[in-house]
């Protein structure tokens, strides 16, 4: 067969490629719902304070529970899939995950049930967090384990798409009930149709995966009986140069894209004075350059390596802390867009390529615990602590020092790819 009659691998394994979309789509979008309504809303519903900051921050904590929750996901998960396999992990993980973000659309007020509010949304955020533990890990093997060689960078770019899929399906969701609700109408009960919509989205994903069959390299591991007993007892015995490599690789991409989002919307309509309104629709403009981020890092880096287009977004992630302060803080809402666009793009190559990056680190007996885990615990570092850490900086100095956490988190990844002794991704 000639190369111009060849069949093109992308459109081969389409039915792969769109469940793995899929699922980090969902991801994406119920935890930026949460976000979006933890930077909105959750403070006066569900947290008594008389200062809005002090509300504002213990959101925000609430935020960062599910990433505490999300290792502990990422090791269960990660056994079963790395045991039983990647395909019926993945339905459950989903189905945990979707089951939490809806339960949230029908959760009372804490004027309503007092003290039982909090305590029962920050639970319902520690499921999400479980199930979000599993997910983008067994999305990521999904894809790469069945591209063919020279092709793991586009097939692991279809993951880290779900990012901006998810970020304008949830933001355009909550632009949408802004203009169309009175702002009594949201805070009543707007907020919560988000949420709701999540079901749609969930049952989209189980009737995807639900079609797929095991992935080759797992298949292969099964059949020769090269399945460990305890995975993460392995993984922590021989993999923990690798892990710790992982894991310190993922902290930038957290940081720019919470920064970016989650604070940058809260902080630009309380400090900065911005509606809510016109803060979003900047926001959706930024997005397109992360997926155009993702995109370009994971075509190149089948041709120039996975590992040359990291250090590409973590060194940019430098420059854009360093902008930060300068271009967030500007009453000029197009300066606010330019530094917003040029984070997202720079996240597109500190993320894009972690989705075939992080499995090349690992066997495949051990794959789905080891990238989950790395994912995970870079997620606390990087995506936990950014909403919660930023506020406080803010408060204290400004902008400027925001930006000097950015700094220092491109930092730690760019010493996380100095853990990784032979080049990846080649």
């Amino acid at each position: 067969m000639t190369a111009a009659a060849r069949p093109n691998p992308l459109i081969a394994q389409r039915r792969v490629l769109v469940a793995s979309l899929v699922g980090t789509s969902i991801e994406f979008y119920d935890f930026y719902i949460y976000a979006t309504a933890a930077a909105l809303v959750f403070g006066p519903l569900f947290f008594p304070a008389e200062d809005k900051a002090a509300q504002l921050l213990l959101s925000y904590a609430s935020f960062g529970l599910a990433f505490v929750a999300r290792p502990v996901g990422a090791a269960i998960f990660g056994h079963f899939g790395d045991r039983v396999g990647r395909k019926s992990t993945l339905v459950a993980s989903l189905l945990l995950m979707g089951g939490s973000t809806v339960l949230i659309a029908f959760l009372p007020t804490y004027a309503q049930i007092g003290w039982g509010a909090p305590f029962i949304l920050c639970l319902l955020r520690f499921g999400q967090g479980l199930g979000l533990g599993g997910e983008w890990g067994g999305a990521s093997l999904l894809a790469v384990e069945n591209a063919p060689p020279g092709w793991a960078g586009r097939f692991g770019m279809f993951p880290p798409l779900g990012a901006p899929i998810g970020f304008v399906a949830a933001n355009g969701f909550f632009l949408i009930l802004g203009l169309t609700l009175s702002d009594d109408q949201f805070r009543a009960w707007g907020w919560r149709l988000p949420f709701l919509a999540s079901a749609v989205l969930v049952l989209v994903g189980l009737w995807v995966r639900l079609k797929l069959t095991e992935t080759p390299p797992f298949a292969a591991a099964a059949k020769q009986g090269r399945l460990p007993r305890v995975p993460i007892a392995q993984l922590l015995r021989h993999d923990l140069r690798a892990t710790l490599a992982g894991t310190f690789g993922v902290i930038a991409c957290f940081a720019l894209f919470y920064i970016a989002t989650a604070f940058a919307l809260g902080y630009g309509t309380t400090t900065l004075g911005h509606s809510r309104q016109a803060f979003l629709v900047v926001e959706l403009l930024a997005i397109p350059f992360l997926a155009l981020g993702v995109i370009l890092s994971c075509t190149l880096a089948d041709r120039h390596g996975l590992s040359a287009m990291l250090r590409l977004g973590f060194g940019g992630a430098v420059i854009v802390g360093l902008a930060m302060g300068p271009m967030l803080g500007a009453a000029s809402l197009v300066i606010v867009w330019l530094w917003l666009s040029l984070a997202l793009f720079v996240m597109g190559f500190a993320y894009g390529p972690l989705g075939a990056w992080l499995p090349s680190l690992f066997g495949a007996g051990v794959r789905y615990t080891g990238v989950s885990l790395a994912f995970n615990l870079g997620g606390i570092i990087g995506g936990a602590l950014a909403p919660i850490v930023a506020q406080a900086l803010a408060e204290r100095g400004g902008l400027a020092l925001v930006g000097a956490y950015l700094v220092v988190a491109a930092l730690l990844s760019i010493g996380g790819l100095a853990l990784v002794k032979s080049p990846v991704g080649k």
